[in-house]
């Protein structure tokens, strides 16, 4: 893949853009639709913001991480997640330790507390899923994630570096 320097433009007159058809508007849009909807739910019920969730889901698939570890895998800033750690902490959902393997980070875990919220909402957020995928066959979903982890990968090359994936496996599918 080339970088945004090394992409070249025809002499020809450019097509015009139009915004519907524009794909990254599209997955800014739907991406944006699902999170809102997403997000009052959990907000609503559970009091949570979006980064916390994916913070305590990081956490109950993966165990214990570093800040810089939850980084990597959910792709937010490291301020998102420094806050969303802070209010996970400050409501005994996580908690803070010291890093044996590098002392000068910290590791997170989920508090028993954290692990019964997380249990809690996980069937809730697998029902939005269904909902939101009713409407399309097995096979389609299974395609759907394949060309989103495609367009993952390509935008990561394309920034320069590679991106993080939910699940390395499906690059070759």
């Amino acid at each position: 893949m080339t970088g945004p320097s090394q992409l070249s433009y025809d002499d020809q007159a450019p097509a015009a853009l139009q915004l519907d058809a524009y794909l990254p508007y599209r997955l800014s849009v739907a991406s944006n639709a699902v999170s809102g909807l997403i997000a009052r739910a959990y907000e609503d019920r559970f009091a949570l913001t979006v980064p916390q969730w994916r913070l305590i889901c990081v956490l109950a698939e993966d165990g214990g991480q570093t800040q810089r570890e939850i980084v990597a895998r959910t792709v937010m800033d490291k301020v998102t997640v420094s806050r969303a750690a802070r209010g996970l902490t400050a409501r005994r959902l996580i908690v803070r330790s010291e890093n044996q393997a590098d002392g000068r980070s910290h590791v997170l875990t989920l508090t028993e507390e954290g692990r019964r919220l997380h249990a809690e909402i996980a069937p809730l957020a697998l029902a939005y899923e269904a909902a939101l995928i009713c409407g399309l066959a097995p096979a389609e979903v299974a395609q759907l994630k394949r060309l989103l982890t495609r367009l993952q990968h390509a935008a990561g090359a394309l920034a320069g570096g590679a991106p993080p994936l939910a699940d390395p496996g499906l690059i070759g599918r």
